[in-house]
């Protein structure tokens, strides 16, 4: 027998075709693509399929689009010298006016200054402070304890600011408790709620008493993830509570802080326009003037609805240029981030 008959297959041979992999299989209802996944259903078939969790989203989709979407029309006013009895339609357009008129006013300005000033100081001590009180909430042995604290440091969360500087108030103003007890013993320290040169002090006293319980929901959630075997695996190695709050611990809720980081970035230009309200004419519009109340008195209370809102859209651009650039940066460190 020749070569070429050898390497001929016989007839009667069976053909062993490749095993074909399941997972290429179009599943029942669903089409075949050219590389072997199922396609996409259509448009209405996934609608009705997910009809439930869209008519769940609905009031949430309502409520951002009534209260936060809609209003944004109203921007429109910032080009216009916009007279309440006109409308947006008959009040004549007068450009970038506005914006020229409120670069130029010396009090803007301060309130730029100030807003800025606080919020700095604000990033520094008051960021902080929920990190530190979440550490501190985890590292309780006693779940019952550690459930009491937790439950004491929410509630001035769900007090009004009105209640809070009351609060305040007694305490350390002219009459209050701390000024007294300080007074009978022989240091005078005067009224500090009017005093204009702690004032940022104080505002960041009162956010950090009555909003870092509530900030530090978001942390303890976080240390909840982290898997309880690093801790085991760290301690039979010897590291003691230190090492393990500082290499695994702070690295496992660190997405979470670079994320909240990036959205008090953007929200740098706020302060707190009730807190700044209630207290304003106690220390002077020198000290409390910041971007909210400047746009509320120059805009609700003068009429100035123009430069008023010009001075509102300044700050959300602002605000938002500000959440670009610090995601991008995340990024370039390794983060997530906010968005991709």
């Amino acid at each position: 027998m020749s070569a070429a008959a050898s390497a001929t297959p016989r007839p009667d041979t069976p053909r062993h075709d490749p095993p074909r992999d399941r997972r290429t299989r179009p599943r029942s209802g669903a089409r075949a693509t050219g590389r072997g996944l199922p396609a996409r259903r259509p448009l209405r078939e996934r609608l009705k399929r997910d009809r439930m969790l869209l008519l769940l989203c609905v009031p949430g989709i309502l409520y951002f689009a009534v209260f936060f979407y809609l209003p944004l029309a109203g921007n429109v006013i910032a080009f216009q010298d916009y007279q309440t009895y006109l409308g947006f339609q008959e009040s004549p357009f007068v450009g970038w006016s506005n914006f020229t008129a409120l670069l130029e006013q010396p009090e803007f300005w301060s309130a730029v200054w100030n807003t800025l000033e606080i919020s700095v100081v604000q990033l520094f001590l008051y960021f902080p402070a929920p990190v530190a009180l979440a550490l501190f909430l985890n590292s309780l042995i006693s779940s019952r304890t550690r459930r009491f604290l937790q439950t004491v440091v929410y509630l001035p969360h769900f007090l009004s600011w009105v209640v809070v500087v009351g609060m305040f108030q007694q305490v350390f103003g002219g009459a209050g408790t701390v000024t007294s007890l300080l007074h009978d013993n022989g240091v005078s320290v005067g009224n500090i709620m009017n005093n204009p040169d702690t004032f940022i002090l104080l505002l960041t006293s009162q956010a950090v008493w009555k909003d870092a319980g509530w900030g530090a929901i978001i942390f303890l959630a976080a240390m909840a993830s982290i898997d309880n075997s690093l801790y085991e695996s760290a301690a039979m190695d010897g590291a003691g509570r230190l090492r393990r709050m500082w290499h695994i611990t702070l690295p496992g809720i660190r997405p979470v802080m670079i994320m909240l980081l990036i959205l008090r970035l953007g929200d740098i230009l706020s302060v707190g326009f009730e807190q700044m309200l209630l207290q304003r004419d106690a220390v002077g519009a020198e000290a409390a003037e910041v971007l909210d109340t400047y746009v509320y008195f120059h805009g609700v209370v003068d009429g100035d609805w123009g430069m008023s809102t010009a001075a509102g859209l300044m700050k959300g651009v602002i605000g938002f240029v500000l959440i670009v650039l610090a995601n991008k940066l995340a990024h370039r460190l390794g983060e997530q981030g906010v968005y991709r």
